[in-house]
């Protein structure tokens, strides 16, 4: 890349940010590697990038992967950008999710983040699912006007389960251009020998790993030196601690409690006219 990253990436391998502008966000464990994942457009791309990312993205709660594409060797044509991928269920997207994108941009020089909600939530949450399209409305209305962020909808149109090389694979296909970066928490980047097929999963993408007080990046990277190339494919950012969870503001809803900042506001008011999350804990909540 022609550019050194704009800020303070402690990695193992560091990489330049991308000199292009960052594409207008409009006004998306995480799913992990082992768990099926989908790719959309980033629904808040400019009209002139829409072309390169109309089956790519809109774009976990857990955050904790920085990526490459195969561009090398494009010729002419625009810098290539730096976009990270952060996936998981956001039912709902709060200030910790924002906070983990927000952190990956700045500290690893990033151009473009993709919040991607999966398709379908983790059973123990399936009944407080309002729906993917709901999610996805949130995710929007959380990110509108940031252009930092983006939200894709890959997984949610593709639908079923899908596995994280699975949804590399397709952004690859849809985003040539791009260097990707998978953004991780550090329990899930120690959990990836477990994924499948993590060699390419780390040729596909770089991992930007969220580091939080008392992490253990020894540990980590232990873990990461069994899948060849991934110590040289991780990048360490640090994500202050903020005991904030989607579990914790629907909880807040069913007992009558504000969750005013800790979600945005526009969230908070989607959330209430649709009457999200207002029955018993572990209710079904309507369909948006």
């Amino acid at each position: 890349m022609p550019t050194p990253p704009r800020a303070r990436s402690s990695s193992a391998s560091t990489r330049p940010a991308s000199t292009s502008t960052p594409r207008r966000a409009s006004p998306t464990a995480a799913s992990s590697g082992s768990a099926p994942r989908s790719a959309t457009r980033p629904r808040s791309c400019t009209p002139a990038a829409r072309s390169a990312c109309a089956s790519s993205a809109r774009s976990s709660t857990s955050c904790e992967g920085t990526g490459t594409s195969a561009a090398d060797g494009r010729g002419s044509g625009p810098p290539a950008r730096r976009v990270g991928i952060l996936g998981g269920t956001f039912n709902p997207p709060h200030i910790a999710h924002l906070l983990c994108a927000q952190e990956a941009h700045d500290q690893l020089g990033l151009d473009l983040v993709l919040l991607m909600p999966v398709a379908a939530p983790p059973h123990k949450e399936a009944e407080s699912d309002p729906g993917a399209a709901a999610r996805v409305a949130m995710c929007e209305l959380a990110v509108a006007g940031d252009e930092r962020f983006a939200v894709s909808e890959l997984e949610v149109q593709r639908g079923g389960a899908s596995y994280t090389v699975d949804t590399l694979r397709a952004l690859h296909a849809t985003l040539p251009g791009d260097d990707l970066t998978f953004i991780v928490g550090g329990d899930m980047a120690f959990s990836l020998p477990t994924w499948r097929e993590p060699a390419e999963v780390v040729t596909l993408a770089r991992l930007a790993i969220a580091e939080r007080e008392g992490a253990r990046r020894g540990d980590i990277l232990e873990r990461l030196a069994t899948i060849p190339g991934a110590v040289d494919r991780a990048d360490f950012f640090d994500l202050p601690r903020m005991d904030v969870s989607s579990s914790l503001v629907r909880r807040r809803v069913v007992t009558g409690r504000p969750i005013r900042y800790l979600v945005t506001d526009p969230v908070a008011e989607y959330i209430a006219q649709h009457g999200l999350y207002a029955g018993p804990v572990g209710s079904p909540t309507p369909s948006a």
